[in-house]
């Protein structure tokens, strides 16, 4: 069964740090390309970070230089370290397995790719 569980959201103070996690089950990890999307309340779905299965990374440029995406491949875990977070940040943030590069963000990631999402709330 596939799975996908993201945890460390919470509520912080802008300019404060976050550290997202989301653990993999029932993938072949090492073949995925792995991204974080979040949505805003009355906003669209966005692709925030993604890495694919060689290590290459790839940015939305509201995040690049404040976020950075990581993997551990021997735990199945995917990282999301966000710095300097400001209001704009506040979100739903979901993580997502999908195909393809991290420039496409994987594809949008697959219809049974995606977490439940933990919630990211950043005050002024």
């Amino acid at each position: 069964q596939v799975q996908l569980v993201e945890s460390g959201g919470g509520s912080v103070q802008a300019g404060g740090s976050l550290r997202l996690s989301c653990a993999v089950f029932g993938y072949t990890y090492s073949s995925l390309c792995m991204a974080w999307f979040r949505q805003a309340p009355g906003k669209e779905r966005e692709g925030v970070a993604a890495i694919d299965s060689d290590g290459s990374a790839s940015y939305a440029d509201s995040v690049r230089g404040r976020f950075t995406i990581s993997q551990d491949n021997a735990k199945n875990t995917l990282y999301l370290q966000m710095n300097s977070l400001k209001p704009e940040d506040t979100a739903m943030y979901y993580c997502v397995a999908g195909w393809g590069v991290a420039v496409t963000f994987c594809g949008g990631g697959y219809s049974d790719g995606w977490g439940q999402g933990t919630q990211v709330t950043v005050s002024s």
